[in-house]
């Protein structure tokens, strides 16, 4: 017998991918479609190459260190409010990157779009646990996340080529920010609150989540994974700019 105590959406499991699919996606574009123009950052910023490579790497950490505190969060405060105040964020900050040419502002707004992809991400997975996790749909969710995650990398330094190629650097940035604007305005209207009533007294803790050898297993996995992908492309990105650097006159070299 089905269990009614389980939340649930009136959507059709299509339905309910394309609502939450756009968090999940947008979390890691951020960074893949950055990629193309991260060697004229530097000038742009008038900055050097290291200061750029923080926006890079910042970014990952911040991506994967906020879940553990927005985890919490969400389960204290519902998968809704952190979802939107996480996607507010995203798609905000996206668009203060596009007009900002400060390198501090840009590194503080880089960080603060990494904080709001990584709670609208938990949350969205949060969800996707409440929903369907005693439920086959479950399997089938996560299995098309992993996928749709995995053309992102390929195909988001494309996007950005193109997209920096023909309107500019700061076009990348207005577009997640209408990509973020756009989900977001979905999620006001169809994202309903699925955290099951809590137990106890509802606070938030980390420490189930840093006993957890499933969470350690999986968070291991993943930081070898994207360690031995992204960072390549992201220093593969940055090389030319530190090349001209190392090859440029000793008054041109001061100015990095």
């Amino acid at each position: 017998m089905p269990d009614h105590n389980l939340p649930t959406w009136p959507y059709t499991l299509p339905a309910a991918l394309l609502l939450m699919a756009p968090f999940d996606i947008l979390a890691s574009l951020a960074m893949d479609i950055y990629l193309p123009v991260v060697p004229e950052m530097p000038g742009i910023l008038g900055t050097s190459p290291a200061i750029v490579q923080l926006t890079l790497s910042l970014y990952m950490l911040m991506l994967g260190l906020g879940q553990v505190l927005f985890g919490p969060l969400s389960d204290r405060f519902g998968r809704r409010p952190v979802l939107l105040g996480g996607a507010t964020l995203f798609a905000l900050t996206s668009l203060l990157l596009a007009v900002t040419t400060s390198a501090p502002a840009f590194v503080a707004l880089r960080l603060a779009q990494a904080a709001g992809a990584s709670a609208a991400l938990v949350a969205t997975f949060a969800t996707v646990r409440d929903l369907y996790g005693a439920r086959p749909e479950g399997v089938t969710i996560y299995g098309l996340f992993s996928a749709m995650l995995s053309f992102v990398p390929a195909l988001g330094p494309i996007a950005g080529a193109l997209i920096s190629g023909a309107f500019g650097w700061q076009a990348i940035f207005l577009t997640l920010g209408v990509l973020g604007l756009t989900a977001l305005g979905q999620a006001l209207l169809r994202w309903s609150e699925t955290r099951p009533i809590p137990s106890g007294n509802g606070k938030p803790s980390f420490k189930p989540i840093l006993r957890n050898g499933a969470f350690w297993t999986y968070t291991l996995g993943f930081t070898r994974s994207s360690c031995s992908s992204r960072p390549r492309r992201a220093c593969s990105s940055i090389a030319p700019a530190i090349r001209s650097s190392a090859s440029a006159s000793p008054s041109r070299r001061r100015q990095w």
